[in-house]
């Protein structure tokens, strides 16, 4: 492979699923679809929120902003793996990789914030019904969502810059379908024990503040469901809570599994499978969650086709 001075890499190699050349038609053809419907699903949900009147409110203002930052999160990585599959190369540059891990980070932290955010509007939403609107007035909305974005940033860029300071020799292969950040850590042949300390810290920081977030809100959400006496009232109430709790519980099961396994309790492709979940899968499954269990969006999804017919 070649170098410069035995410190700065020209290029990585991601290895991708599989080896195998046969096998790569039909990865192509299944990523692409993901990333076509992932694209096409979240740009719909954000097409019927601006449409729709109905739904210029803060729990689709939340929603239409996780849509198009799964779209972001989504192209960061699969159309680079496309793009490869279809010359035959697993080439991925120095600058691109610390590129794609600086965006990677950051729509992956946008997300993690935002689920955070949509939980503390179930709650108040379940909990504080009559003063709903007065609470989640627009400009504590647009605050929450710049607030989200700028944390955001500063952690992407940190993290990237820690991994700008570390030296690259040999064995420059990722086995990965991106520059998964801790996957280029483990390959530099510099000490990486601050680069460890930091990438744990900022674990805790960036991602058990929002989770413990989102399970005080529904721990509150939970105490006031209980005390409604409907059966039909209890319904109503947890509904608005089912497509969120179904998105967290596959983002974070995904994510989190990655992040804390040890080395020898999961392989690499296993890794690589679970990375899927949480970068792929969940941003393509959300459209149809958030779609097929509100009869709100399944409206303004069909009054936006009926315009255009």
């Amino acid at each position: 492979m070649e170098t410069r001075n035995n410190t700065r890499v020209v290029e990585f190699l991601l290895l991708g699923f599989s080896k195998d050349p046969e096998l790569q038609p039909l990865i192509f053809g299944l990523f692409l679809s993901m990333y076509l419907v992932t694209v096409l699903g979240n740009l719909l949900i954000i097409l019927a929120t601006i449409s729709d009147s109905h739904l210029h409110t803060p729990m689709y203002f939340f929603l239409s902003n996780l849509s198009f930052v799964d779209i972001c999160l989504t192209s960061t990585t699969i159309p680079k793996m496309l793009v490869n599959i279809q010359t035959q190369s697993k080439v991925i540059t120095y600058a691109g990789c610390i590129t794609q891990i600086c965006f990677f980070l950051f729509f992956i932290e946008v997300d993690n914030f935002l689920l955070a955010v949509m939980a503390y509007d179930r709650y108040v939403a379940i909990c504080h019904p009559l003063h709903y609107t007065v609470i989640m007035n627009p400009r504590l909305c647009g605050l929450l969502v710049v607030v989200c974005w700028i944390l955001s940033v500063l952690h992407a860029l940190f993290q990237s810059l820690m991994v700008l300071r570390l030296s690259f020799c040999t064995h420059l292969e990722i086995p990965h379908f991106f520059c998964e950040p801790n996957h280029v850590v483990q390959l530099a042949c510099s000490d990486t024990f601050l680069n460890e300390v930091v990438m744990d810290s900022a674990l805790v920081l960036m991602v058990i503040g929002p989770i413990a977030g989102i399970v005080y809100s529904y721990a509150k959400i939970t105490s006031s469901i209980r005390a409604i006496s409907s059966a039909q009232g209890k319904y109503k109430a947890f509904s608005t809570c089912a497509s969120h709790l179904s998105i967290v519980s596959l983002f974070y099961g995904t994510g989190l599994g990655v992040y804390l396994s040890s080395a020898a309790a999961q392989s690499s492709h296993s890794k690589a499978t679970a990375s899927l979940m949480y970068t792929t899968i969940t941003p393509m499954l959300n459209p149809f969650i958030y779609s097929l269990r509100n009869k709100d969006v399944k409206r303004a999804l069909k009054s936006l086709f009926g315009r255009k017919v």
